[in-house]
């Protein structure tokens, strides 16, 4: 019976007392051990795994301090309660540092309400950093949220961390959809936000994607990002309203070249092209949302003010890090899209 419900690696860092706990604990989650069960006793844990007395007196003590287990003279050691305290410790992984990233992050502290600890990491979309990241953090937190960007085939990486403590965040990867996940559609998203708007854009001749793609690293308000990061599908979903919508259209990669005109949209990924339009716009004394149009992706404060307000299609970061901490907190093992949304403002 103790094979089945207590789980010791001899070459694990973690001490042997904490892995005892870690498996009564792991036990009751996937409800393998039940209120009332008897568990092994203690002479039989010391026989199976070659532990002292001690060590094992340790973590019983614990267990019966938090009120798991429940002693009877004579009998053994019985399951007193289902109803684990765990001591959150999670280890976040995000690909970088950017203003909306900072409104998910602090919206996931404050849905956390104080019950856990949380570190923060940054892959800056490398993977040799999101790799070894990964690799020293297995075994030290009790949760991981992973935002794996565009890295595809990263499943071996995580499969040292069990299962029921990962969560997946941003994009939904056919190799990694067996964990819980809270996930834009970029494509449907898109699509969706283009159709909400399409009586606005109906006054614009030409509708103009700028789409940097690639993978060479541009600078984004004094951040190396890259261009790969972005997701291809969006091309997918411009191309699919334009046509529906027979409206002339075209996808570029830079505003490199581009000389704007009179009754054109841009819509734009790049922070660094918003700005540059906008002051091409000032030069031409073209006025926004009358003649000429900007809609720019993910949502900031700062957009709300600039050139009298930038309308956005951005997915809801806030509810991005609601989702993430009710997930952690409740272990709920869900694969949940996203709430976006087109924010019209005077720039459209």
């Amino acid at each position: 019976m103790a094979r089945r419900i207590i789980f010791i690696d001899s070459r694990s860092s973690k001490p042997k007392y904490r892995q005892i706990i870690d498996s009564v604990y792991q036990g009751i989650e996937r409800r393998a051990l039940k209120k009332g069960d008897k568990i092994p006793s203690i002479n039989q844990i010391c026989s199976d795994y070659d532990l002292s007395r001690d060590t094992v007196m340790v973590a019983f003590n614990e267990l019966k301090a938090k009120g798991i287990l429940l002693s009877q003279p004579g009998k053994g050691y019985y399951i007193a309660s289902t109803e684990i305290q765990h001591e959150e410790k999670i280890f976040v992984l995000f690909d970088e540092l950017n203003a909306f990233k900072e409104d998910l992050y602090n919206s996931l502290m404050s849905s956390l309400r104080g019950k856990a600890n949380v570190e923060v990491y940054f892959h800056h979309f490398n993977y040799k950093v999101y790799k070894s990241l990964i690799a020293e953090s297995i075994g030290k937190y009790t949760s991981y949220i992973i935002m794996p960007a565009t890295f595809e085939n990263t499943q071996h990486l995580l499969s040292k961390i069990p299962k029921e403590k990962i969560f997946i965040l941003d994009r939904l990867k056919p190799d990694l959809n067996k964990y819980p996940a809270v996930f834009q559609d970029f494509e449907q998203d898109f699509y969706d936000a283009l159709n909400e708007g399409v009586s606005y854009l109906r006054k614009y001749r030409k509708l103009v994607f700028v789409n940097p793609g690639g993978k060479e690293p541009e600078q984004n308000f004094g951040m190396k990002i890259q261009k790969n990061s972005i997701p291809e599908e969006r091309i997918s979903a411009f191309e699919n309203f334009c046509k529906e919508n027979d409206f002339i259209y075209e996808v570029v990669k830079s505003l490199h070249g581009v000389r704007p005109s009179l009754y054109e949209v841009y819509f734009l990924i790049s922070d660094r092209d918003l700005v540059q339009l906008v002051k091409i716009a000032k030069d031409y004394k073209y006025k926004l949302g009358k003649k000429f149009g900007i809609v720019s992706f993910n949502d900031t404060m700062l957009k709300e003010v600039v050139a009298g307000g930038i309308t956005t299609i951005s997915t809801d970061f806030v509810s991005m890090g609601k989702t993430l901490a009710d997930m952690v907190l409740t272990r709920k093992g869900e694969l949940v899209r996203n709430p976006s949304r087109l924010i019209l403002r005077n720039s459209l």
